[in-house]
């Protein structure tokens, strides 16, 4: 199963849980963050990046 995209810096992360910045064609581009349901998704390291869920918090918040 491949990791599910959450969105772009700024939009409201749907679910908690561990999430990385990935490029267009998938590529890893930097470090995992804490991301927080309902709370904004913090900038990524490069222009034209999104997030990706890696590990959802395994608790209600963690469900999308």
């Amino acid at each position: 199963m491949a990791p599910k995209t959450i969105g772009k810096p700024g939009e409201k992360s749907p679910s908690s849980g561990q999430a990385v910045p990935v490029d267009n064609k998938g590529r890893v581009g930097g470090n995992e963050v804490t991301v927080v349901k309902d709370k904004p998704l913090p900038p990524t390291p490069k222009p034209g990046q999104h997030y990706v869920m890696v590990d959802p918090t395994k608790n209600k918040s963690g469900k999308g």
